[in-house]
């Protein structure tokens, strides 16, 4: 099947924690080796990679975790031998699809790195992060992430006053806000405090699988009003809880939600694929290869080309250029 003509962005992707610990172990070319062939086959143009801290690095190593992310990202474009590329802005995106390169852009998924301390988001601004996502599921300085099934705790709450000045100064940077993972005071302290569009780059549908990383319908017509778009996340723990549907016929089913409940403009690709962390298979979609089965099932299912180019990155990439 033919997918040269459609634009493919997975808006969250953990690669440069994988890449990281690889390259830690002696590794070189990690993402040319490993993953590299699979964006080929499923003609991925941009990946915004996350700089997700285990929980092993908090809280004193995260900010260094975090720096060899990035430091381990320039090291693999170095030996990528120019197939590779760091996205800072819409020039660097539109010039990676042109010349048919990777072109990579960097995530926050949880402000874990910076601590309680605001200008380092203007260093790693300057580094090339250019979206924020706000928490992990787990309480950090800016707000409570959602956890992924019932746990002891006290009173969640929404954004710290700390986090109201992050959400302000990185709307001021030029960094788009990400609210996956937050928990739901946290989402309706964003909507109040923002005055662009956000994204939810990797969350599906409450109403369908229930977790609390997923979006209520408010909560989806909240970031459709905002001009936002939700990225459909294969990691099948949040897809269904029957083994039968966690494939992409399961995935299908929260794009049509989403495209049912608000349009097809508010719904693309965010898959965070897990699979290479774990022993067994949970991903709903087989690594990004699968991504033109997924293009032909959404034309099975009765969407049209143009519906289709919307889901698989012209969404993503109309909120970028809003921002970036």
């Amino acid at each position: 099947m033919n997918t040269d003509n459609y634009l493919i962005i997975d808006a969250h992707f953990d690669l440069l924690t994988y890449v990281t610990e690889r390259r830690k172990e002696g590794k070189k070319q990690v993402i040319m080796n490993r993953f590299y062939d699979d964006f080929k086959k499923g003609k991925v143009n941009i990946i915004v990679s996350s700089l997700f801290i285990s929980e092993k690095y908090i809280p004193e190593m995260a900010l260094r975790n975090a720096l060899d992310q990035i430091a381990s990202l320039h090291y693999e474009i170095e030996e990528s031998e120019g197939k590779i590329m760091l996205c800072r802005n819409m020039k660097d995106i539109q010039y990676a699809i042109d010349n048919q390169k990777l072109g990579i852009l960097l995530s926050f998924e949880g402000l874990d790195p910076i601590g309680n301390d605001l200008y380092l988001l203007k260093v790693f601004y300057e580094l090339g992060v250019r979206f924020a996502g706000l928490v992990w599921s787990r309480r950090n300085y800016v707000a409570d992430g959602a956890f992924f099934s019932e746990v002891e705790t006290g009173t969640e709450g929404g954004l710290s006053s700390f986090g109201v000045k992050i959400v302000k100064e990185a709307e001021r940077l030029g960094m788009l806000i990400d609210v996956s993972h937050l928990n739901d005071s946290g989402f309706w302290d964003v909507i109040k405090f923002t005055t662009k569009p956000i994204i939810a780059s990797h969350s599906n549908v409450r109403k369908l699988f229930n977790s609390k990383r997923n979006l209520t319908d408010e909560q989806i017509k909240a970031i459709a009003n905002n001009s936002g778009v939700i990225g459909i996340n294969a990691n099948g723990m949040f897809v269904t809880d029957n083994n039968s549907e966690n494939n992409i016929n399961g995935l299908i089913k929260h794009i049509d939600y989403i495209a049912n409940l608000v349009g097809v403009e508010h719904v693309g690709f965010g898959f965070d694929l897990c699979d290479m962390f774990r022993d067994e298979q949970v991903d709903s979609l087989n690594t990004h290869k699968e991504i033109p089965v997924l293009i032909e099932k959404l034309k099975e299912h009765g969407y049209t080309e143009t519906e289709i180019k919307k889901i698989t990155g012209e969404n993503f990439l109309r909120v970028y250029k809003s921002i970036l």
